[in-house]
């Protein structure tokens, strides 16, 4: 890489057209178009006894490439070994791991001798529950679990947590052989549900310190890349990091991005999701090309990329300074406000987030009562106070674990809710083939 306009001109070039022609969505479907020719047959996934092991019934594995289990009464999971010869790149891309499957995942994960699992999506997404919390809850051997099923135990070493994404390290032992080993959870928690980051800046950030880590080398197994369904974000990942491989030893000027995802969908079905998850592939492989320049500099960033990354989720803005128009009533009546754009688009934004639980309590408070100009008049100013920075934090410390622990038990109800659903499976299956049964002799004797 030279660094000049040249050699990122052929995808910055592609992607400046498609973009003027506003045709994300057309390139999308010729892509999709493309891969129904392809002919994959995906058998034991719609096997009556496979089919309550996926999360979604329209994402199944690829036979050919599938992940098969060895040690297992069933050697069935949701997974495909997805390959990319001219990266040398070798990544396992799986759902979000079931209540039932969490034995079967880190059995994966042992037999595969991945070094990394890189994990794209929240527990909780929308109100539903997008993935299983499969990992210990707490860092110690008090939270170890222990799989009997596949006869492993998995213990919590480590937890850290970043400005928008949590690295822990987990140690696995296999029961039978007393063996050990060491796994690296990067888990990125501010990507959207079938949406995309706000910039590929931060993208890029998590992506180099996953590749400093050695988990994507070629030297130890497949990094086990998951979001919920295993296509949408996990393979807008894969992506990014074959077509940056890619130019590095081969030059821009010899990458197709659309001909990469075609390869790699040959492996699983589906991967990008989106147009939006298309075109943010298509941004963050030429910031990336251009940040192998040594001699690159961002003119729209003062600092270098791995310095300093912003939260990637917007969230709710901070409440305005409250000065001594807050503190008394106006002397004449305000103007109405005008109806407009950004007025309709913060009435939607605050429909969906509430104001309540991501300000401080005391915040929502004192809004209320400055709605009310009578309110405000009667309150002397005497009474204001401020509260000390240290009993701030220790309230906001409590709120936020008291909303954590409200997340566990709404997961935790929905998992025995879907665990009765399933215990009654088998009963209701036999009474109605025993009806059916009595039906089909009560007619042939009546016959």
């Amino acid at each position: 890489m030279n660094g000049d306009s040249v050699t990122v001109s052929g995808v910055e070039a592609e992607y400046t057209d498609i973009a003027s022609r506003n045709a994300w969505a057309l390139v999308y479907q010729k892509i999709g178009r493309e891969c129904q020719a392809y002919g994959y047959t995906c058998t034991e996934a719609k096997k009556l006894e496979n089919k309550p092991l996926n999360r979604y019934r329209d994402v199944n594995p690829y036979d050919h490439s599938r992940v098969i289990l060895k040690r297992c009464e069933r050697d069935y999971i949701n997974a495909n070994l997805v390959k990319m010869e001219r990266a040398n790149r070798k990544y396992i891309l799986t759902q979000g791991p079931l209540a039932l499957t969490v034995g079967h995942f880190w059995l994966m994960v042992w037999e595969q001798k991945s070094r990394a699992i890189l994990m794209l999506n929240k527990v909780i997404e929308k109100n539903e529950i997008k993935c299983h919390w499969y990992w210990p809850r707490a860092v110690g051997k008090d939270s170890k679990m222990v799989l009997e099923d596949v006869q492993l135990t998995v213990e919590q070493l480590l937890d850290e947590d970043f400005n928008y994404y949590s690295t822990r390290v987990f140690r696995i032992v296999d029961l039978k052989t007393n063996e050990s080993r060491e796994v690296v959870q990067f888990h990125y928690t501010t990507w959207p549900d079938f949406g995309v980051p706000q910039s590929p800046h931060a993208f890029l950030e998590f992506l180099h310190h996953v590749r400093a880590s050695g988990a994507l080398d070629a030297d130890v197994g497949p990094a086990v890349v998951h979001c919920s369904a295993g296509i949408g974000r996990s393979g807008t990942f894969c992506l990014v990091d074959s077509c940056l491989v890619i130019i590095e030893n081969e030059g821009i000027e010899n990458l197709s991005v659309q001909q990469v995802l075609l390869e790699m969908r040959k492996d699983r079905m589906g991967l990008i999701q989106t147009s939006d998850q298309l075109r943010f592939s298509y941004q963050a492989i030429i910031e990336g090309a251009k940040r192998l320049d040594p001699n690159y500099k961002n003119p729209q960033m003062e600092e270098s990329l791995y310095w300093s990354v912003p939260e990637e989720e917007e969230s709710p803005p901070p409440p305005p300074p409250r000065g001594e128009s807050l503190s008394k009533a106006p002397k004449r009546p305000l103007p109405s406000i005008p109806v407009s754009a950004s007025l309709v688009n913060m009435v939607q934004f605050t429909s969906d987030t509430s104001w309540e639980d991501s300000m401080p309590a005391s915040s929502t408070q004192h809004s209320s009562h400055t709605s009310s100009a009578d309110d405000e008049e009667s309150t002397p100013k005497s009474n204001v106070t401020r509260e000390p920075a240290a009993e701030l934090r220790r309230r906001r410390t409590r709120e936020l674990s008291e909303r954590v622990s409200a997340t566990k038990r709404r997961v935790r109800d929905a998992e025995r809710w879907h665990d009765f659903k399933r215990s009654l499976y088998k009963p209701l299956t036999i009474t109605c083939g025993v009806i059916l049964v009595g039906i089909a002799v009560y007619a042939y004797v009546k016959r």
